[in-house]
């Protein structure tokens, strides 16, 4: 009789143990503590013994879940960043009106990239770029370049409908992101700005972009 393989969840249940490196618990303690360590001392100055310290774990299980620092910052990176893209990108829905739409994404995106948390993240893979010019690479892909590409699909919804006149899709996209980020992101990001922003600054500025965009690229005869 065929059998398949214990998943970590029926071991758990059966009162065994996951195999190593399988346990979600240990990976999510492993990268909580992980994340707390990079945001505080940034990629360089972070060791794997400063991780397995704050994660209260050992240096050898440590290295069951991650082979090196590397990969290690990379998962911390893409777990948030694509739980939150997806967030952000399932907001813009073409049968909402455009206006309303944009005001909500531009907003919900200015909140999540003033966590303290996405600025470090920032800081970091700027500092790391050039000598590991493959974890930028990734992180842009997987982060500005995938929200840009989803907001051009958006657009091209909207040009289809007749409410949007944009030339180049694409291109409109990553014009908006850059609109909403103006005063608030690249001030903290560069630490000009050393507090969060508060939902009045953020509503100013994305309430602002919205209005230019669409200056911009509303159809002369949509509503």
């Amino acid at each position: 009789m065929e059998t398949r393989p214990a998943t970590p969840e029926v071991l758990e249940r059966r009162g065994g143990r996951p195999a190593a490196g399988t346990d979600p618990h240990k990976r999510r303690q492993i990268l909580e503590g992980a994340g707390r360590v990079f945001s505080t001392l940034g990629f360089d100055a972070a060791s794997m013994n400063d991780v397995a310290r704050e994660a209260k774990v050992s240096k050898a299980t440590l290295y069951v879940y991650f082979q090196d620092k590397e990969h290690l910052f990379t998962s911390i990176c893409a777990e948030r960043r694509d739980r939150n893209i997806s967030e952000l990108i399932s907001l813009l829905d073409p049968q909402k009106p455009v206006r309303a739409t944009l005001l909500q994404f531009g907003t919900e995106m200015m909140r999540l990239l003033s966590d303290p948390f996405v600025v470090a993240a920032h800081r970091i893979v700027i500092g790391v770029a050039e000598r590991m010019p493959e974890i930028g690479t990734e992180f842009f892909e997987a982060g500005p370049k995938r929200m840009a590409t989803a907001l051009a699909a958006y657009i091209d919804a909207h040009i289809a409908a007749g409410r949007l006149n944009v030339p180049n899709s694409y291109l409109a996209a990553a014009q908006f992101l850059e609109l909403v980020q103006s005063l608030i992101f690249r001030p903290r990001l560069y630490g000009a700005i050393t507090e969060r922003p508060t939902d009045q600054e953020i509503d100013t500025v994305v309430e602002s972009a919205v209005t230019m965009f669409l200056a911009a690229y509303r159809a002369k005869d949509a509503n």
